[in-house]
């Protein structure tokens, strides 16, 4: 009997790991299916891709509808404002939501409690509801299709306080202690000790926002009718027509405006993980 159960174990796990493979590869092509499909769709001609029952691959591989794209709309233009908008908010991510973050994580004032819940209860709205009053103030300022008026709004948020709140308040206390001992003020405290402790939140803070910055659609489509001063996600989406739409061009345009985002995650990924995992649940 003893004989038997040794050699049932190896082949339990064996037939674990192999379950837990078979499903983990099964979600990987679920995932990666509408972006393989996008590639091909890229590739095909316009009659392909409007044909019943769909072709999986092309006849003949279009590489035209790369630069289709650019006479469809300014791409380039797009993408030089996109890129400018992301880096505007995701720099004043990180020095607005660290400061407010550190702020509720070490500095104890009266209502602090309150205040960060009330920047919390923020989350728990939907951000459409928010997009109407943003509006308003955004064209009373007059910065209707403009830069500013895209970049300003997004450079402060409640996740990215409650996040880098989480990752200060994991931080040993003692460091920050023996600086204060030598003289530091609490300026020079949170900008020479905290904040380059506080790296890896401050990558995953900046990747999140990038991805979140260079994906927005609605706020861009509302804000900008300009197509000189619309993003890469606005003008995608003005190329889908009501009555035509040329799918191959447009999900060629698609696959060059995710491509610099792809590209920056996987570069970046393994100090994205440590980020999100070294936020830590303390509060």
């Amino acid at each position: 009997m003893p004989e038997v159960s040794t050699r049932s174990g190896p082949a339990r796990h064996l037939a674990r790991s192999v379950a837990t493979h078979t499903m983990l590869i099964t979600m990987s092509v679920l995932m990666l299916g509408p972006f393989l499909w996008e590639v091909v769709t890229a590739l095909k001609s316009y009659v392909e891709t409007t044909r019943l029952p769909p072709t999986l691959l092309p006849q003949t591989w279009q590489w035209s509808n790369f630069s289709a794209v650019f006479h469809a709309m300014p791409f380039g233009q797009m993408f030089v404002n996109t890129v400018v908008m992301t880096i505007g908010r995701v720099a004043g991510q990180l020095i607005f939501s660290s400061m407010a973050g550190y702020a509720f994580a070490r500095m104890r004032f009266r209502g602090s409690g309150l205040l960060f819940g009330l920047f919390l209860s923020v989350l728990m709205v939907p951000a459409l509801l928010f997009l109407i009053p943003q509006y308003m103030i955004i064209q009373d300022l007059g910065w209707l299709n403009s830069l500013q008026g895209l970049t300003i709004p997004g450079m402060f948020s409640a996740f990215g306080t409650f996040l880098m709140r989480q990752f200060f308040m994991a931080l040993p206390y003692d460091i920050e202690e023996a600086a204060r001992l030598d003289g530091a003020n609490p300026w020079q405290v949170f900008w020479h000790v905290a904040l380059p402790l506080a790296k890896p939140g401050l990558l995953a803070l900046g990747i999140l926002t990038a991805m979140w910055s260079w994906n927005d659609l609605m706020f861009p489509l509302v804000m900008n009718t300009d197509p000189e001063k619309m993003t890469l996600s606005a003008g995608l989406a003005t190329l889908q027509g009501e009555h035509f739409t040329d799918y191959s061009v447009l999900m060629a345009g698609a696959l060059m405006a995710t491509a610099p985002m792809i590209v920056a995650f996987i570069l970046l990924q393994r100090h994205f993980i440590q980020g999100i995992a070294s936020t830590g649940s303390k509060g």
